[in-house]
């Protein structure tokens, strides 16, 4: 029988630096929460983890989360995972590769044979290119580089490593994480011509699934390790991004999520897929037969966390309301090369101008994140995407309440926040939507917290340091012309 709790649904999230869990009711109650760590190893353009470091961080994170939910109350799980994360598995599910992160970009040249092999396909699909970030160029180079390439049997992406300990066998690979590793979103199947120029094995690929697909079920070990109930049905999740696009409730044509957490995702809702000649942004398929284009930047405030270890950030960002604007423009790349709001693999990141001192470098960096944020919006507008409707800000960034301001002041728009605004939640909204629309499940769970209004006039203090950002990536050679001459003239609307 139901206790006061109802049904309660676990959603898991697999982030870069940490594993995050919670335990919510259908009423949108969060009655558990809980964490793990993991660690990186980034060296120029790579990007790694342990895969073995993600069962047991999600086994602790759920069970601090469950300590104290009764067991009869959970209905069923979902996992979300960093987007383009790939590995190898051997036979019986154990990794064989280390784990290519989502913005590993040491896949160039087997960017290109894809981009040769599927040009037709991924054209039709709107996004026009892949990446070298993107999963199927790291598929690629790990057949052709890596020593134990041979003993693979199955692709995964990192929720599937994640689901396939919970199930206790091999599982079918959901749609959202499968769209960066080639997938036909609008066929639901594996464009296998391309795979066979390119090499890679039709028995390494799993079955497609829709995200929300009842994949199996907690078996008895995944229970004693996790804490959920053994049975709990398991369903097909979806990237991180789209995660917290279900837990902002940005699910109406026009809204739009921006997640700002180490990197920036920006991520809509569209009745038709976007397409893009420059490949920068690619559309998931949504809820209720609409489209999820976005876009993942390798801008965000992981650059805060490099520059400033162990700094006091509350007083920085004190002291960073005194330079409106800092005199210094900051570009703050995460890693080398760009993906959005232009496709760069040899951008790097800049300061340039000399900054006061440390205060006035952190407010030009905090500055470079919402201007980055504002050329996304200028690329999209440029594309004909819809963009009227709510703007819904996550991640991690938005505990810093100064830049949620400050982001809504360079925007010139208003930013909702959600009251939870993980993307774990956003997993729990899709396990209860199992039952019924997701929609409507996202409309119970997802409650509004508060609305931040731009300053009058604010966007004027920051007008220049804007349009300086983009000419020196205009000159650089990174932005496209058109986009930079499309952001100039948005500024003047």
């Amino acid at each position: 029988m139901p206790c006061e709790f109802g049904d309660v649904f676990v959603g898991v999230d697999l982030g870069t630096q940490s594993v995050r869990a919670l335990a919510v009711t259908g009423r949108g109650e969060v009655v558990g929460r809980g964490s793990a760590t993991l660690v990186s190893r980034r060296e120029q353009n790579r990007h790694e983890q342990d895969p073995t470091q993600w069962w047991p961080a999600v086994a602790t994170a759920t069970r601090q989360a469950l300590s104290n939910v009764p067991p009869g109350t959970v209905r069923g799980v979902a996992v979300a995972a960093t987007s383009g994360t790939l590995l190898l598995l051997g036979a019986t599910g154990e990794p064989v590769t280390t784990g290519i992160m989502y913005d590993d970009t040491r896949a160039t040249e087997e960017a290109a044979l894809a981009n040769e092999a599927g040009a037709a396909t991924w054209a039709a699909l709107g996004y026009q290119r892949m990446q070298p970030a993107w999963a199927l160029p790291k598929l690629v180079w790990l057949l052709r580089h890596h020593p134990r390439a041979q003993d693979a049997t199955r692709l995964a992406h990192q929720s599937d490593v994640v689901n396939r300990r919970l199930v206790g066998h091999e599982v079918a690979t959901d749609l959202s994480n499968a769209l960066k590793t080639g997938a036909d979103l609008v066929t639901g199947a594996w464009p296998l011509a391309v795979y066979e120029a390119l090499g890679v094995p039709n028995n390494l690929l799993p079955p497609l699934v829709t995200p929300g697909t009842r994949i199996g079920a907690v078996c008895a070990t995944a229970a004693d390790e996790t804490g959920i109930p053994f049975g709990t049905p398991v369903f097909a999740g979806m990237t991180d991004g789209c995660a917290a696009q279900l837990a902002s409730g940005a699910l109406h044509i026009g809204s739009w999520n921006s997640v700002l957490g180490t990197t920036l995702v920006l991520k809509g809702v569209t009745q038709e897929p976007i397409h893009d000649p420059a490949g920068a942004v690619y559309s998931h398929r949504g809820p209720n037969g609409t489209w999820l284009p976005g876009g993942a930047s390798s801008s965000g405030a992981g650059v805060i966390a490099r520059e400033f270890p162990g700094d006091d950030l509350d007083a920085l960002t004190r002291a960073a309301r005194s330079y409106e604007p800092a005199v210094p423009v900051c570009y703050p790349l995460v890693s080398a090369g760009e993906r959005f709001p232009f496709v760069a693999p040899g951008a790097r990141g800049f300061l340039a101008g000399e900054p006061r001192g440390e205060a006035e470098r952190f407010a030009a960096m905090l500055q470079g994140v919402g201007y980055m944020e504002r050329l996304c919006f200028d690329y999209l507008d440029l594309l004909g995407a819809p963009l009227d409707g709510d703007l819904v800000l996550t991640g991690g960034a938005t505990r810093n309440r100064y830049w949620n301001q400050l982001r809504a002041d360079i925007l010139e728009r208003p930013v909702v926040l959600p009251e939870n605004a993980e993307p774990a939640l956003g997993m729990a909204v899709l396990a209860a939507g199992s039952h019924r629309d997701p929609v409507a499940a996202a409309a119970d769970m997802v409650r509004v917290g508060v609305v931040i209004e731009p300053r009058p006039n604010s966007f004027g203090r920051f007008r220049a340091g804007y349009l300086r950002l983009v000419e020196t990536l205009e000159q650089h050679g990174w932005l496209l012309s058109t986009t930079a001459a499309h952001a100039r003239e948005r500024t003047t609307r």
